[in-house]
């Protein structure tokens, strides 16, 4: 990790309490890593009654570190964006410890068929009300909404909270870097879809799970988009010059990359090549890929 970054973790408010807006705290928990850039930052909407979005991981100083933010208040719900094991392990002790339902997305456990490129699954997460894309939970003063954004995971939600326009966005939108889309559950055209779905939204802030609060949402779901198109530009141009292998594709794509970042680049290129497959634009032969005649 590069000394910028380091300054960062140095600095960053770990088991404090930020007020983002009226409604809105956060509380990061000390687990950085170049996946979840400083930590997951655990959101908490309300006031007096309270729901607290992505409790997670289970570490014991930053659950006690929400249980002291939330001192005072009833806690009515513990909303879960998605199943990787830094975002909703935390919510079965919390709701031990302070009461309240957890809810969210749909439970997800898989084995993934290649090296793991973020966060493994978490196997006990067992939601008492399960939340379709639409459905809502209110406490005084504010209501959350589902809003289903497959792609990252195929049981992601995002939560939107009507009375500010913003959008808790988990890992369907970073505020530091794009997601990682790793099959076989990550699926990269429903991911440009979920991203169209939050294009065509008038949400005026999005509180990602990874990273600051992003102020101009739309403008950063177009930077995404493009992105992702240009990394299948890339791969097209690749294969141009005749069937290529994953590794060698990535070792071009990601020369300028940290290499422990290579291994979940491969799983991205792989979930661009499936879906230029499904379009009939590629070809896969054995561990090979080459464009389509």
């Amino acid at each position: 990790m590069n000394a910028e970054y380091e300054k960062l973790v140095a600095q960053a408010p770990y088991g404090r309490v930020e007020h983002l807006s009226p409604l809105v705290r956060r509380v990061l928990a000390h687990n950085p890593s170049p996946f979840t850039f400083l930590g997951t930052g655990t959101y908490i909407v309300g006031q007096g009654t309270v729901a607290i979005i992505d409790p997670g991981p289970a570490d014991d100083a930053h659950l006690q570190a929400v249980a002291d933010a939330v001192a005072g208040e009833t806690v009515s719900h513990h909303l879960i964006t998605h199943t990787h094991i830094d975002h909703s392990p935390g919510a079965i002790p919390l709701k031990a410890r302070l009461g309240g339902e957890i809810a969210g997305c749909a439970p997800l456990a898989l084995s993934d068929d290649g090296p793991r490129a973020d966060a493994g699954f978490d196997p006990d997460y067992a939601p008492d009300r399960i939340l379709a894309d639409g459905d809502s939970v209110s406490g005084p003063g504010w209501t959350l909404s589902a809003v289903h954004t497959p792609g990252h995971t195929s049981n992601h939600l995002c939560f939107a909270l009507e009375q500010e326009g913003a959008l808790f966005t988990g890992d369907h939108v970073m505020g530091w870097s794009t997601t990682v889309v790793a099959p076989p559950d990550g699926d990269m055209a429903a991911y440009m879809a979920s991203l169209q779905k939050l294009m065509d939204r008038p949400d005026a802030r999005y509180y990602p799970t990874h990273g600051a609060p992003v102020e101009e949402p739309q403008r950063w779901v177009r930077h995404l988009m493009g992105h992702r198109r240009q990394r299948e530009g890339q791969i097209l141009a690749q294969l141009a010059g005749g069937p290529r292998a994953i590794p060698d594709m990535v070792a071009q794509m990601y020369a300028s990359v940290d290499r422990r970042l290579w291994p979940a680049a491969g799983r991205s290129v792989l979930a661009h090549l499936i879906d230029l497959e499904t379009r009939g634009r590629v070809q896969r032969s054995g561990e090979h890929w080459k464009g389509s005649e």
